[in-house]
């Protein structure tokens, strides 16, 4: 992407090769400020540096600069853009879509696929011998539950899911070895969600956290998937941990999916011809 800035200057109007300078000049940078504070480095109008964007084939700031930071912030850790008083729907869609990505480039960076590795095994285990799949979560984790058990169902694989503090008990009560649980929360603190996964792994039931590092649960469950985003309204991180932990059962599905292989398609073929056989004409 910078080489083809690059390659353009002479061609780009004086006022877009000062844009396009800033840009080579600090990417990091311009993929993370407003348009008010870039005009103003390059000593341009706002509406240029859109025009710049444009000329670059984008469909505005918002797309060059998603494209831009994905291109140059891989590895960078991650940094909250707060949303400001006087910000406009693009910039705060800017912001979001972010502050989102950084998350995801975050967690890409600093995964464990040894961790992730040991929990597709343990669920493509526990499919094959028949055994219980289950994902509890409460709050914006129980929605990332939910999710969890439609994704691995559309896959053939029978799962349950609950995000009440009561059913998680009881069902952990009755998973015993060769089962499997993934307990889903962004603290790690939730009393219920710790019951749970202490009971079932006393069970000898397979426990999966998907949890901040550190957290509780992360020490009471088997396996730990960190995922580890910053806590604070302020930030809407009940938002992005909600997508980070999304990225993760699918991911996880993903893999599972891949390991089953074979077995998994006359039971997914049946269910696409009776879903294709129920659609309204």
């Amino acid at each position: 992407m910078l080489d083809r800035i690059t390659a353009s200057l002479p061609s780009l109007a004086p006022a877009e090769q000062r844009v396009a300078k800033l840009v080579l000049e600090d990417p990091r940078a311009f993929s993370h400020l407003p348009v008010r504070e870039l005009a103003a480095r390059a000593g341009v109008s706002k509406p240029t540096v859109v025009r710049f964007c444009r000329s670059m084939g984008y469909d505005g700031l918002a797309d060059f600069k998603l494209k831009l930071a994905g291109s140059v912030s891989e590895g960078v850790p991650f940094i909250h853009r707060s949303v400001d008083a006087d910000d406009k729907t693009g910039d705060v869609l800017v912001k979001v879509v972010d502050n989102a990505v950084a998350a995801f480039l975050q967690y890409r960076n600093a995964a464990s696929t040894t961790a992730l590795q040991r929990a597709a095994n343990a669920i493509a285990a526990t499919w094959q011998t028949g055994k219980r799949i289950e994902f509890y979560g409460a709050g914006n984790s129980g929605i990332v539950a939910q999710d969890g058990q439609h994704k691995f169902f559309r896959l053939g694989i029978t799962s349950l899911s609950t995000s009440d503090g009561h059913m998680q008990v009881m069902s952990a009560t009755m998973l015993g070895k060769g089962d499997c649980v993934v307990i889903i929360s962004n603290s790690g603190r939730t009393r219920d969600l710790m019951d749970a996964a202490d009971i079932a792994r006393k069970n000898g039931a397979t426990t999966i956290a998907i949890t901040a590092s550190g957290s509780p649960l992360a020490h009471t469950c088997e396996i730990h998937l960190a995922a580890d985003h910053p806590e604070g309204y302020d930030r809407y991180s009940p938002m992005v941990s909600r997508l980070l932990h999304l990225l993760i059962i699918d991911v996880l599905a993903t893999a599972v999916a891949l390991q089953i292989g074979e077995p998994l398609q006359p039971v997914l073929q049946q269910m696409k011809n009776n879903l294709r056989a129920k659609r309204y004409t």
